[in-house]
């Protein structure tokens, strides 16, 4: 028997005041429909249709560059006439599935989880419903439907302004995620009608209909306080933001990690963080970023995408899809740009920029330089102001370094060039020519010395400061 999942994710989000849909506003850095995405991953659920409709265009970009192994279609639903006209258009879908059983999400509830997923399935099989509801406990329910519960399930859901005063006490609500048996989904949802003051096609009116024909509907409650939380504009977006960074600081608190402030601190869904490892203000981690054991992160690093190994020290870092390897010291003021690997031990030091480059271990680039398209052996040394020149204006090219060699000050290295194991440069050289092992290189132009060249330029700067002044 197969599971699948529908996504929910064609709304515009127009108090979002954006020309992208809602479901591509960012929560932690992540796109909300990257959570729900991320969610079903973690839940081994892996067939998943994308509803889209404002600005499809865009929905399509993100499903193509997303890495994944999930199997994600998507379908258009071109006029927005509510949640069961949604479904609608994922026809083909469902009857490709229609052996096993349907989640449908909201694409804009980013808190879904895969322990809620996986229960709530675990539910509805071994009672064998043709629908389960997954719902919440809240302590202020206004604005949400209420689940009406009988001794063997539930009888309903009764939305927030139809509620009689009873059922207004009810704290259970609807989350607006659902499993269906696919084959009992497809059997009602083209009967459901939109007479209701929108005009729209409700899913809940499947429930309905399900239990009319004495099928049988439950809910599962969450564990998760927040799987019903969604944001119309800007303001409940920050909402979402303050409750994702508190909960996951929260998360990796209980697990060990020491923070010891968490202003500014913001760390993605995805990232994860080895036992040890403190904190500091400031921190920003996004994307698939792995941070090993005992490491320190210090003021205002940005890690994105990255892995970093253990005993790693950080300070004011920024590191974009880059591997950084143990024992490893870097900044302050440092930029690590795409595919850089700093191996095991190497020092870099303060105002250094590597990009698209291999530095070996023990190597130290101590600080002010530019380290471009290389690859730098072990226990190599980098001298102040040194430059990899890389580019030509058209094409890019490499400089290879060998091991111990020693890169003297404000050093040029005009790639294409190779500079031998354990060879000098000689400060102040401009490296045309590749350098032999062991070999020293001084490439430095002829000096030339002007006698009383500085005496009359001053002397003409004088007498014009002084003319301006008249």
């Amino acid at each position: 028997m197969e599971n699948n999942v529908i996504i929910l994710a064609g709304g515009q989000g127009k108090r979002m005041k954006t020309d992208k849909p809602k479901v591509l506003c960012n929560v932690l850095g992540e796109p909300m429909l990257e959570w729900v995405l991320t969610a079903c991953e973690n839940a081994q659920l892996d067939k998943i249709c994308v509803v889209k409709g404002f600005a499809a265009e865009k929905i399509d970009e993100y499903v193509d560059n997303r890495e994944s192994k999930a199997d994600i279609a998507t379908v258009l639903q071109a006029e927005r006439l509510g949640t069961g006209h949604a479904v609608m258009q994922a026809k083909d879908f469902l009857e490709a599935h229609k052996d096993g059983n349907t989640l449908i999400l909201c694409g804009d509830a980013p808190f879904i989880d895969a322990e809620t997923i996986s229960g709530a399935l675990e539910l509805h099989k071994q009672k064998g419903c043709s629908v389960t509801v997954v719902t919440s406990r809240v302590e202020n329910p206004t604005g949400y439907g209420r689940i009406i519960r009988t001794d063997d399930g539930i009888s309903g859901i009764v939305e927030h302004k139809d509620c009689n005063p009873y059922q207004l006490a009810i704290t259970e609500i609807n989350s607006g995620c659902y499993w269906f048996r696919t084959a009992d989904l497809l059997d009602v949802l083209f009967d459901i009608k939109p007479e209701n003051a929108q005009g729209e096609y409700y899913l809940t009116d499947c429930i309905e209909l399900l239990i009319s024909k004495g099928k049988l509907a439950d809910a599962y409650i969450s564990r998760n306080p927040n799987v019903a939380l969604g944001a119309n504009d800007r303001r409940g977006l920050l909402m979402l933001n303050d409750i994702a960074r508190q909960e996951i600081i929260g998360k990796f608190l209980d697990d060990g990690i020491e923070f010891t402030c968490t202003d500014g601190v913001s760390i993605g869904n995805n990232v994860t963080i080895g036992a040890g490892t403190v904190i500091h203000p400031g921190v920003i981690l996004r994307g698939n970023t792995t941070i090993g054991e005992n490491c320190i992160l210090g003021n205002n690093c940005i890690i994105e995408n990255t892995t970093v190994g253990n005993c790693v020290n950080l300070n004011n870092v920024q590191a974009y899809e880059s591997v950084i390897e143990d024992n490893v010291k870097i900044g302050p003021y440092v930029q690590l740009r795409p595919n850089s690997h700093i191996k095991r031990g190497a020092k870099i030091g303060d105002f250094v920029e590597i990009k698209n480059s291999t530095i070996g271990e023990g190597t130290a680039v101590a600080h002010l330089t530019y380290i471009g398209d290389s690859d730098v052996g072990a226990n190599v040394n980098f001298g102040c102001g040194v430059v990899t020149v890389n580019y030509d204006g058209d094409k890019k090219f490499r400089t290879v370094i060998g091991d111990n060699a020693f890169i003297g000050c404000n050093t040029n290295l005009i790639a294409p060039v190779s500079v031998g194991k354990g060879a000098y440069t000689a400060a102040g050289s401009t490296i045309t020519r590749d350098v032999p092992d062991n070999a020293l290189a001084i490439e430095r132009g002829q000096a030339a010395i002007k006698e009383g060249y500085a005496e009359r330029k001053l002397k003409a700067r004088t007498e014009k400061f002084e003319n301006s002044r008249k």
